[in-house]
């Protein structure tokens, strides 16, 4: 307890204020009658993330983002709560937003990103004895991640090559020379000389790379130590602080062509380079830990240095529908050993244990995603944290504490602390906002699809519905294919169940959790078994007697959405149906979209397999679709383009059929913008509540009103 008082009292001057804003996290008393869930509480519900135990274990930073409808931007703010309990305390101010907490090793210093006042993002330091965040880093470029060296003396920095106009700004700033005010001009053409030329949220890509470079905390000196025509990512620094471990395609002649990464080490300091090697060669001489084909990341260090842990995809036919496996490897170079074969489940964020002897890892698990663990020999994986519930991030202590970031089907992420034997939660986050809702019960339920094969997904029931009363039904395709519904807070299911519909989110065959034949069942054939298999849980909720078979409603995003295409193209037993972020012409992706490797892999080349394309591209069947469909997706989005919903709007509206498509400007593949969020929330309900219910209300919200003019015309 001497600790816990010391370090509080450490904080008082730095977080005066915050019994002004403590009740703002703490719960309050429910209200007599429970309300349903609407749109705007979507606003109110916090995100929570990334947990940090600090090296003594009586503290855990974590993050959490607040959706600001009103302002109409998103701001996230750290904060650390005691191992122990009790209220959170602030670690950054109100107005701007932060990311990534790390306590440095020996426990004086809290360092987190940040960009403030307009500039790059920087690393910025709290002394743990008290004042205010400091600017640390000042790279031309900004800080894409960071780590601290065991001997909290030094960060790892990746850093993106800077642009000429970024070096000659630090130049200025370097001579105490004001910026020139910027000047409007013309920009200049984009010279593509790259396979991969596209990339969601940075679009048009360049030659600049992102590679590793030292940073002495001290000195505020910075070094390079990795270089070339190659992406360096996800470092990792050696116990004894000599080397770094990081993860790069460097194996192949062109990165861009395969998906093949490897581990590395590199010396992280001149000393320690190899004898002969210039004391500046950037990562001239590099040690190769792994040579599999495929993907190979996440590199994580052994206790003592002598074993590097990392994900290992081995299947390279498979492609994206292969398991990703734990592996181990000599930290020096060596035969590696693949430890979950036998599990058969993907995994990742892989952290050696403190004594060395045991991995921990997140697992996807039917439905699930569990907090695991196996020997360093293999054998059995056990479930440290598991049950129906989500794990999405965690923290090692070093007894052997985990602090982990948790959601569950009736509660949204919120930090938990586990011993191995009691699982507590120590953030209340959003109890405020959960006391006063009544949430829809959801089901994990099993059926079989037409050809016998179990299919399981998750059931949520109309909040007010009577019982035995059959319902308007919607069946919520997910985004992937690879991925699974798991036993998290989903927002959208519960604003659907609280409008009177029953919601279903199957686990269709292409999803993660049920091992990797159930998930390459779809190789280049979508459209086909999972398809089959959403009409199962459809036929299922109708046989309950659950599901209006005259009311039912379709729609999704991203892969959800190609999904919607591909129902409606071949059943016109629902009502309505929206498609977001999706596409239905195959072809309009190649050389559009960030998918090239993908579709080489998968389809071969368009022209090499006509027939292969037109297969799966629901797009040629858009004459039998009469399902009024609402098409949506955002103008800038690489992953999935907007042409794919502009094409099916366009065809639709051709053929006479009911349709409309919405594009919000400045959206990436996901939404960042509140108001857009909204938006698109209040049309999903318009048109559901006019083409499957049958209201007689418009099939798209009322458009804003704008703010009456003042007398005087101001």
């Amino acid at each position: 307890m001497k600790t816990i008082r010391c370090l509080a009292l450490a904080f008082l001057v730095l977080f005066l204020w915050l019994p002004l804003h403590a009740q703002e996290f703490a719960p309050k008393s429910a209200p007599a009658t429970p309300r349903n869930i609407t749109i705007d509480d979507f606003f109110q519900i916090r995100d929570v993330s990334q947990p940090e135990l600090s090296p003594d274990g009586q503290w855990v930073a974590y993050a959490v983002r607040t959706r600001m409808l009103k302002e109409d931007k998103n701001e996230q703010r750290l904060w650390m709560i005691s191992a122990h309990g009790g209220d959170p305390i602030p670690m950054t101010a109100e107005g701007v937003s932060s990311s990534h907490p790390r306590w440095s090793p020996d426990g004086k210093y809290f360092a987190f990103l940040s960009s403030r006042n307009g500039g790059k993002t920087q690393v910025w330091l709290l002394n743990r004895l008290g004042g205010e965040a400091t600017h640390l880093t000042d790279a031309p470029p900004g800080v894409d991640d960071f780590e601290w060296s065991p001997d909290s003396t030094r960060l790892v920095l990746i850093l993106r090559d800077p642009k000429p106009e970024d070096l000659e700004a630090a130049k200025d700033k370097d001579k105490d020379k004001p910026a020139a005010a910027a000047k409007p001009k013309t920009p200049p053409p984009y010279v593509i000389d790259r396979l991969q030329f596209k990339r969601d949220t940075v679009g048009y890509l360049d030659r600049r790379r992102t590679h590793l470079y030292v940073f002495d905390v001290a000195s505020k000196k910075t070094t390079q130590v990795t270089s070339g025509d190659f992406d360096d990512s996800e470092p990792a620094w050696s116990p004894d602080g000599k080397s770094l471990a990081f993860t790069s395609n460097r194996s192949t002649p062109d990165p861009d062509r395969t998906y093949n990464s490897d581990i590395w080490v590199v010396a992280a300091n001149n000393v320690a380079r190899s004898a002969g090697a210039s004391p500046d060669d950037k990562g001239a001489h590099l040690t190769q830990i792994t040579t599999n084909p495929g993907p190979d990341r996440s590199p994580a260090w052994s206790p003592d240095g002598k074993w590097i842990a990392f994900i290992s995809q081995t299947d390279m036919k498979a492609m994206i529908y292969a398991t990703h496996h734990l592996a181990i490897a000599p930290s020096t170079g060596g035969e590696p050993k693949v430890l979950t074969l036998a599990f058969d489940r993907s995994v990742r964020r892989p952290r050696f244990s403190v004594d060395g002897r045991s991995i921990y890892f997140i697992a996807d698990d039917d439905g699930m995603q569990s907090l695991c663990r196996i020997s360093v020999a293999g054998g059995d994986v056990s479930r440290p944290i598991d049950g129906r519930l989500s794990v999405d991030s965690y923290s090692l202590g070093k007894d052997g504490t985990i602090a982990a970031e948790i959601g569950m089907l009736d509660r949204p992420n919120e930090i938990y602390l586990s011993n191995e034997k009691d699982l507590t939660r120590l953030t209340k986050t959003n109890d405020a906002l959960l006391s006063q809702l009544r949430l829809a019960q959801a089901d994990y339920v099993h059926f079989k699809s037409k050809d016998g094969t179990s299919i399981a997904g998750y059931l949520y029931k109309p909040v007010d519905s009577p019982a035995g009363k059959k319902v308007p039904t919607l069946l919520n395709p997910h985004g992937g294919p690879v991925g699974q519904y798991s036993a998290s807070f989903y927002h959208l299911a519960q604003l659907y169940a609280a409008n009177g519909y029953a919601v279903l989110l199957p686990n269709p065959r292409g999803s993660s959790g049920y091992g990797q034949k159930f998930c390459e069942a779809i190789f280049a054939d979508w459209g086909n078994k999972d398809f089959q298999d959403d009409m199962a849980m459809v036929d299922f909720a109708v046989a309950q007697g659950l599901a209006d078979p005259d009311k039912l409603g379709v729609g999704g995003w991203s892969y959800g959405g190609m999904s919607t295409d591909f129902i409606i193209a071949q059943t016109t037993r629902f009502k309505a149906a929206i498609s977001g972020a999706g596409i239905a012409l195959m072809t309009s992706g190649y050389g559009h979209d960030q998918y090239i490797k993908d579709y080489d892999s998968e389809l071969g080349r368009p022209w090499e397999n006509k027939a292969g394309w037109e297969k799966i591209s629901p797009y040629y069947r858009v004459n039998n679709i009469t399902t009024p469909t609402l098409f949506m997706g955002g103008d800038v989005d690489w992953n999935v383009p907007i042409i794919g919903g502009e094409q099916m709007y366009q065809a639709l509206k051709s053929l006479g059929r009911t349709t409309e498509l919405v594009v919000y400007p400045g959206e990436f593949h996901g939404f960042t913008t509140p108001s857009h969020m909204k938006d698109r929330l209040e049309r999903y309900l318009a048109w559901y509540a006019h083409y499957v219910k049958g209201d007689a209300t418009s099939p798209r919200p009322a458009e804003p009103q704008a703010p009456a003019a003042k007398a005087g015309g101001e």
